[in-house]
């Protein structure tokens, strides 16, 4: 099965945003089933390498429909750039669009990478949208300076330690004074105590926020992995010590998918095909259970 792509306007208060709705090519086609993608910022429609378009494509053709739009600011929609902390109202506006559009759907999930898929989480911190059945997200983005530094100690610093080449270098001198001192402002960081901002007692960060919706939202949830990515390193690591991330990675209805070989955005032709495949087979499940 081919699929065919049409515009799909998309209109929250203020701005007109593009997005391509991609459907079955086969017109008697019945379509439960729909996926949002929320792309990554800076970041439009079409994806690094074409990743959204392609994924998009591959599984319209297998009887599921996608939606990928652009933010407000970003791509070919109108309006001053947000942060993907702000987008809330254009997820929603996407979504109303995509049933106003295809009124039988049965499940609609949202599938997000990096800060697509902490859009994602906080969309629904922000609204509880009952219409989102599940969620696919890909190496969510949690960062702050103490969680990325832990990340480079733990993934990469770590690691350089352990090789002989390193220590050749450095007693020879060839190891840059510059290099050591990125490692000693990295240990500094990571051992910096809360994750928080000072001044952010009074109201939840982003990632509490999103810690909130991982644990109170009743769909399933697939999650990705890409082993060469410090992001989700970096997810990992914050999902186990954080304290408002306790037991998440054990939640009901969660999958974890490892992509042990695949960088962030899943540039190889491998990865993107593990990726496509997943999110296939998770999504026909929505609709099978």
């Amino acid at each position: 099965m081919s699929c065919v792509e049409s515009i799909l306007p998309i209109e929250p208060a203020g701005a007109r945003l593009l997005g391509i709705l991609a459907l079955p090519a086969d017109p008697a086609a019945v379509v439960r089933s729909a996926t949002v993608i929320i792309v990554g910022g800076p970041q439009y429609r079409v994806g690094s390498h074409r990743q959204f378009t392609l994924l998009a494509r591959r599984l319209a053709s297998e009887g599921i429909a996608v939606l990928r739009f652009d933010y407000t600011g970003m791509g070919d929609s109108e309006g001053p750039q947000r942060q993907f902390t702000d987008v809330g109202m254009d997820v929603k506006a996407a979504v109303d669009a995509l049933h106003a559009r295809l009124p039988g759907l049965q499940a609609v999930t949202l599938w997000g990478l990096c800060d697509g898929a902490s859009a994602a989480l906080l969309y629904l911190d922000e609204t509880t949208d009952p219409r989102i059945k599940g969620l696919c997200l890909i190496n969510p983005w949690v960062r702050s300076e103490q969680s990325f530094a832990k990340a480079q100690v733990k993934h990469y610093y770590a690691s350089r330690l352990k090789q002989a080449e390193f220590w050749k270098k450095l007693l020879s001198g060839k190891v840059a004074m510059t290099a050591l001192r990125d490692l000693a402002d990295h240990l500094r960081a990571s051992f910096g105590g809360s994750v928080d901002k000072p001044g952010q007692q009074a109201s939840l960060s982003y990632q509490q926020r999103m810690a909130r919706t991982w644990h109170a939202f009743p769909g399933p949830i697939l999650l990705m992995l890409c082993g060469r990515d410090v992001v989700a390193q970096e997810f990992q690591d914050y999902a186990r010590s954080a304290a408002d991330w306790s037991g998440a990675m054990k939640r009901r209805g969660l999958t974890i998918q490892a992509l042990p070989d695949a960088d962030h955005t899943c540039s190889n032709a491998t990865a993107r095909q593990q990726v496509e495949a997943c999110t296939l087979a998770w999504q026909r499940s929505l609709v099978t259970a």
